[in-house]
């Protein structure tokens, strides 16, 4: 005996427990409280447990859908006394939920009062709100009384809840859920009842019936407020494998202005789920304040009882489907919905598919139906053998009124009915509490008729319980009478081929100036920053270059055409014109290697292309005067690092590319003048990464600076002095490919042409120069003159100042009107350009 024992004081023993294996214990006992008893959806009802003790409290009160509404409060606080003892108001929360129409697809309970809104608005007070079931929850609550179900005692043992509800309904896919517990959390959409219980039809017949057959009766969610489901792809995957993102829009609609005043207008009538309407409309208006969402000039909501209407005001000019993509792909008017079916198996989180989501629910009902059927037939079977007592006493009527008075006490009477008829104690009983209007022969016929029934009810009962398949007929029945109850017209609407917005959705069509330096670097302008000069004028500065670096080229395109960017080394890349950053007049650019997968070469050409067709092909001239042709389909796969378009002999290098249709006359055109008509039929087509053919004779040093089509009207050339002029084609008349052609421009010593192109006579051009100077003058300012000519001045250089590249802007680019002509300062000043000398001077050199 120890010391401690010995004195009778209390021995203390201190046992060592590791902290890790503790801490990992409790936090896996709190993790799974929570995901069981809180957060997570049971699978056979669809319920989290306070939202299955609220029905349940507003079941056992009364409070149905055929009494007055109760006051919220009274409710609340029945729920909170006697089942869910975590405060009154996660219980009030998740009552107003259930009332709300933009929450649920089918609502759980009829709430009258104000229980907010779909722009976050709260809900009133408990105090001031009035709730019911509604008849869908009575639905899932039915049958709770006949044993169905099993029932655990409440929090304080005082009085018993169910563990689950009947649940005629697949509630779980119709309603959906979402909670969030320790370590996971679900997320499932809703869906339409009519088609989710067709897909438990389905399955009934067939368990193993693949996804793709249930799509055709359920083809993805039904959202309570409608909008649009962008592609399948989500739905299935979620379908498949329990995960799966699903893209969903709202409803717009655009209203054109009709003449007047008015302007276009864009109407919004549903949005996603779950997306806030008060913080979208505060979004969008946050995002065209910052122009970030351009086009939008004045945002209404119009909402009312009868649904929403949110109004966009649109700028006079804007394109309304440019801006209502910019809505879908900058606002939550476009929102993903990433589904995860979690829910409660066998007290145990799951990730559940589709297949396995029907074979729990319709689990669940044929257990509920055998015990129901069980429940109601042991019911009949001991009011039958009720009624059989009644029946022997009605025949010996007067025997058993003899005996009964014979009898000192009730259990005296009960004792002989039993020793004289036959009877055994519940019959006696009954027969004692027998009323004497019994006696009547009507009430003898009833007493009949109700035994016939409930036979025949018996009967029912038990072929329902002889076999799994007829529990499972019932199962089938029942699910057809909800659709038939409570199924409604699908809301949200699918589009079964969408795709996602790409970039060019976004991008309003317009006409940009792309220049690009000999250092490489390029970028975009509006067409607009340009005005009209008369030709002769010192132009505006359009690129403000660093030390050392010149304008290279100069060129219209549409913003969204593919540049094909062909490099020194006879290389291609593609790169989308809205992929250049756009820049101010003056910017130098950003650098083109920054754009491209360039590797040690340098971007010497570039042509825009519209698509890839067939029958157009690519003609190709090199420097030192060679000619290829590829058919442009050979182009149409882009790829990021590029691919070989041309074969390049020696040192010479691509300088010029035209889109033909091969059945062309086309004119080279060289450094020094020299220009050269031939048929392009005499260039053979190949394929890539070929090197070509003799295109024109060269001698002196010359070198091919351009190539254009017998197209238009006249062939425009200008020298890098600033010089040029209009040529008649019947000037140049047709040699053979491989010739030196005749003398197109005579030029100053040490000028060069740098550009030669087919224009019409309502052309403008923007001319170029190495410092970045632009100018952009109407085509018939300039001179029609012969061939062998100097041309006009079309541009005044600063000193030492060179024009590098000339760029076309169609007449039908803006709209077949070429805009006023007029002076442009530069630095301040006002420049007085010499007039322009009248086309009938053709032939004759004005300088």
């Amino acid at each position: 005996m120890t010391s401690e024992e010995k004195t009778g004081k209390a021995v203390t023993r201190v046992e060592e427990v590791s902290i890790e294996k503790e801490m990992k214990t409790s936090y896996i006992d709190y993790a799974m409280s929570v995901i069981i008893g809180r957060a997570i959806p049971d699978v056979r009802d669809g319920l989290k447990p306070v939202h299955r003790r609220s029905l349940f409290a507003m079941w056992e009160m009364g409070n149905t859908s055929d009494k007055p509404t109760k006051k919220s409060a009274r409710v609340v606080g029945d729920v909170m006394g006697k089942y869910h003892p975590h405060g009154d108001a996660s219980i009030y929360d998740t009552i107003v939920k259930m009332a709300q129409p933009f929450s649920y697809r089918h609502m759980l309970v009829e709430g009258q009062g104000n229980f907010g809104s779909v722009d976050g608005d709260s809900a009133a007070a408990s105090r001031y709100t009035e709730v019911r079931l509604t008849p869908y929850a009575e639905a899932l609550l039915e049958d709770i009384d006949k044993e169905t179900v099993g029932f655990v005692p409440n929090y304080d043992e005082s009085l018993k809840e169910p563990v689950v509800l009947p649940a005629r309904i697949p509630n779980l896919l119709v309603n959906g859920s979402d909670g969030i517990a320790v370590g996971l959390a679900t997320k499932m959409p809703p869906h339409n009842l009519g088609e989710v219980c067709s897909a438990v039809v389905r399955f009934l017949d067939d368990p193993g019936v693949p996804v793709e057959e249930l799509l055709r009766v359920m083809p993805g969610p039904d959202f309570p407020t409608g909008g649009m489901l962008m592609g399948m792809e989500g739905a299935r995957n979620m379908y498949a494998t329990g995960q799966g993102r699903m893209v969903v829009r709202g409803m717009a609609g655009i209203e054109e202005a009709g003449g007047g005043n008015k302007n276009d207008r864009i109407i919004v009538t549903e949005l996603p789920y779950q997306v806030n309407k008060a913080q979208w409309i505060s979004t969008v208006a946050d995002m065209v304040k910052d122009k970030r969402i351009e086009g939008i000039t004045d945002i209404r909501d119009e909402s009312d009882k009868d649904g929403i209407r949110v109004v966009f005001e649109l700028r006079k000019g804007a394109m309304p489907p440019v801006v209502l993509n910019n809505l879908y792909k900058n606002t939550a008017l476009e929102s993903g919905f990433s589904a995860i079916n979690y829910a409660i198996v066998d007290n145990q989180p799951r990730i559940l598919t589709l297949h396995e989501l029907l074979g729990h629910f319709i689990q669940h009902r044929v257990s509920v139906i055998r015990a129901r059927s069980e429940f109601e037939l042991r019911k009949a079977r001991e009011r039958v053998h009720i009624l059989d007592g009644l029946l022997i006493a009605l025949a010996a009527i007067d025997q058993v009124i003899a005996t009964i008075r014979a009898s000192e006490t009730v259990d005296d009477a009960k004792n002989a009915l039993m020793a004289r008829f036959g009877l055994d104690e519940a019959q006696a009983g009954a027969i004692l509490q027998m009323q004497l209007r019994r006696l009547a022969a009507l009430e003898r016929q009833k007493i009949s008729d109700e035994k016939g029934g409930l036979e025949a009810e018996i009967g029912r009962l038990s072929l329902i319980l002889s076999s799994e398949a007829n529990i499972r007929a019932e199962v089938r029945r029942e699910t057809l009478e909800v659709a038939e109850k409570f199924g409604d017209k699908r809301r949200t609407r699918i589009e079964q081929d969408a795709i996602d917005l790409s970039n060019e959705d976004l991008i309003e069509d317009k006409t940009v100036l792309v220049s690009i330096t000999t250092a490489n670097y390029i970028k975009r302008t509006d067409l607009d920053t340009y005005r009209k000069q008369r030709r002769g004028g010192h132009g505006i500065t359009g690129m403000i270059t660093k030390e050392d670096d010149v304008v290279d080229s100069v060129f219209i395109a549409n913003i969204k055409d593919y540049l094909l960017c062909f490099t020194n080394t006879g290389r291609v890349y593609w790169l989308k014109v809205y992929q250049i950053p756009e820049s101010s007049r003056v910017a130098k650019g950003k650098p083109i290697v920054n754009l491209l997968n360039l590797k040690d070469e340098v971007v010497t050409t570039v042509i825009p292309v519209s698509g890839f067709l067939d029958g157009q092909f690519l003609l190709f001239a090199t420097r030192l005067g060679q000619v290829i042709k590829i058919p442009l389909s050979q182009f149409s796969s882009p790829r990021s690092m590029g691919i070989h378009a041309i074969r390049l002999r020696g040192t010479d290098q691509l300088v010029d590319v035209i889109l033909t249709d091969g059945t062309k006359e086309l004119i080279l055109t060289s450094r020094y003048g020299q220009s050269l008509r031939f048929h392009e039929e005499t260039v053979r087509t190949v394929g890539r990464n070929a090197s070509g053919v003799r295109g024109m004779k060269l001698r002196g040093g010359d070198t091919v600076v351009a190539v254009t089509l017998l197209e238009k009207d006249r062939l425009l050339t200008i020298s890098d002095v600033g010089f040029g002029k209009r040529t008649d084609f019947d000037e140049f008349r047709g040699h053979g490919r491989g010739t030196m052609g005749v003398r197109n421009m005579t030029l100053e010593r040490e000028a060069v042409v740098i550009a030669s192109c087919a224009v019409s006579d309502t052309d403008e051009i923007v001319v170029m120069t190495a410092e970045g100077v632009v100018i952009r003058t109407p085509v018939n300012e300039i001179r029609v003159i012969g061939r062998g000519t100097k041309g006009v001045k079309i541009i005044r250089l600063d000193e030492n100042d060179r024009v590098v590249g000339i760029a076309v802007v169609r007449a039908d680019i803006e709209n077949g009107k070429p805009g006023p002509t007029e002076d442009l300062p530069v630095d301040g000043a006002q420049q007085n350009p010499p007039p322009a000398t009248p086309p009938e001077q053709k032939g004759r050199s004005p300088e």
